[in-house]
């Protein structure tokens, strides 16, 4: 296994996957709580799922992901 790091000091290669994990935390798993091992990874699989189909984001267009997508490749 080799380890992955960003270059140093750019603090912008890995920008959107630590948004995207600080959504996870902030609007599921501080609200939820999740108890066990099993019940925190319903609840990433949840929020993946909402997050790619349901959440609207200004920088697509007020688009969830995976609708901005489809319309970008039609």
């Amino acid at each position: 296994m080799i380890a992955s790091h960003s270059r140093r000091g750019n603090c912008h290669d890995n920008a959107c996957i630590e948004s995207f994990f600080s959504h996870l935390k902030t609007e599921k798993i501080y609200l939820t709580r999740p108890k066990t091992a099993d019940s925190l990874y319903t609840a990433i699989e949840e929020y993946i799922e909402f997050y790619n189909h349901n959440r609207f984001q200004k920088k697509l267009n007020n688009r969830p992901p995976v609708e901005y997508r489809e319309t970008a490749v039609a």
